[in-house]
């Protein structure tokens, strides 16, 4: 019997700031992405887990609210289905408006852009759906 086939979850948050710019961050394949990480064993809700990671990775507090959009990323294509990854994205109400983000570790840049800017960046089409989703919906 094949055993099934189990992927990894990645939770993100759309998070506006000041000048109704979203924060985004550079990643090792040089395309912008939203902030967020892994659901780990200890995470009590994705909810949460969206919340710590965006405060670790840009020093924001945000509360996460609606559910955006879950789908299924190949960060790297042409490779096996298990290296995919499920996306799960929430649109996030910053906390602290006047606190201009902080580039951590684990990226290569920090930017905040417009949602005229986002669909000319180097980033996958199921962050930018998302992103649209939530300028849309505030």
């Amino acid at each position: 019997m094949t055993p099934p086939l189990v992927w990894p979850v990645s939770v993100k948050g759309v998070a506006v700031g000041d000048g109704d710019r979203v924060v985004l961050l550079r990643n090792e394949r040089d395309e912008w992405e939203l902030p967020g990480g892994r659901l780990e064993r200890g995470d009590l809700t994705p909810e949460a887990t969206v919340e710590r990671e965006i405060s670790e990775e840009t020093g924001w507090t945000v509360e996460a609210g609606p559910l955006l959009d879950v789908w299924i990323y190949q960060p790297f294509p042409g490779t096996r289905p298990e290296a995919r990854i499920v996306i799960v994205t929430y649109g996030c109400a910053v906390l602290t408006p006047g606190l201009a983000p902080r580039l951590s570790h684990e990226h290569k840049q920090i930017g905040l852009f417009t949602a005229d800017e986002v669909p000319g960046l180097p980033m996958p089409d199921g962050y930018k759906a998302s992103v649209a989703a939530w300028f849309r919906r505030r």
